[in-house]
Parts: C-alpha cells; structure tokens; sequence
C-alpha cells in the first residue's frame, strides 16, 4: 500500500492537464470549491459528491471518558465532529485496489 498523500496541489495540476484551463485558473477553481465545500460543512449541511460519498456535520453530546493513565474520569465536552460516509461505487472501488 502506498503513503502517498493527494494535495490541493495535485488537484489542481489534475484540472490543468484534464480540463486545459491555465495552472493558475485551476489553482482556483480547486481552492473555490474546496472553500464553497467548508462554508457548507462549518455551517451544518451535509455535501453529497455523486460516485464518491457524503461529507456531514454530526453534533457529539457531553459524556464522562476516562484517562488510560491514571483511571481519571474527565468530561468530554460536547462538540461537532465531520464524518464521511463512502457510496457504494467508491466502497467498491476501494475494496478492488486492495486486490492488486
């Protein structure tokens, strides 16, 4: 399995090669819909990419954890968490790479 990490970089040179606008038309139109994607997620609604999967908000409740260490129990305070849920393309998908 690779380490390999894809960045906002590798997005953009990926609009240049694919869709042939310049590298810096593509450096922007990656960072405006990465940008419209976190307004929508820091203001609680969910953003759903066709073929790939679900990006939502999902508000935690307060509860009482415990510190491996020393047995401590500390409060956890409630909070606001992003998940990511895969479509079935993209589980499948997955799930063929692991067969190389």
């Amino acid at each position: 399995m690779s380490e390999k990490t894809l960045t906002r970089m590798d997005l953009s040179e990926a609009v240049f090669r694919e869709v042939g606008l310049s590298r810096n038309e593509s450096s922007q139109l990656v960072e405006a819909v990465l940008t419209y994607m976190s307004d929508a997620l820091a203001a609680g609604d969910s953003v759903k990419i066709s073929s790939f999967g679900t990006f939502s908000v999902r508000d935690k409740s307060a509860r009482i954890g415990r510190n491996p260490k020393t047995g401590e129990e500390v409060p956890i305070h409630p909070r606001r968490v992003l998940t990511f849920r895969p479509s079935h393309l993209m589980r499948d998908r997955v799930a063929d790479g692991n067969k190389r």
